[in-house]
């Protein structure tokens, strides 16, 4: 593992818990976000969908790729947009030597 994956879960981490944490207010379920939330997660299940794994990053835990993406992707399309952003940049920078590049 190089660091630029150690950035790219850094900031997959960041996404994950700052979008939870709007998940309950004053006590209260906003149930809409949770619905986005399971509706992304099944989503991921059925299409596959993996952003850990386009950057390399393979765990040992079945489908917790799935899981996160499915939680970054019910945040909506402007953040995904700037998580691929930030991801090709730091590959870009920390693997200058070679040419790995995330494919959408």
């Amino acid at each position: 593992m190089d660091f630029s994956m150690v950035l790219v879960m850094s900031v997959l981490t960041e996404g994950v818990i700052t979008y939870a944490k709007t998940w309950v207010v004053d006590r209260k379920i906003k149930w809409q976000m949770v619905a986005a939330v399971v509706v992304s997660i099944i989503i991921c299940f059925a299409y596959g969908l993996d952003i850990p794994a386009l950057v390399g990053l393979n765990s040992g835990i079945p489908f917790l790729g799935n899981v996160l993406t499915g939680i970054l992707i019910s945040r909506g399309s402007n953040y995904i947009y700037d998580l691929i952003k930030t991801i090709k940049t730091k590959k870009a920078d920390g693997n200058s030597s070679e040419d790995k590049e995330v494919k959408i």
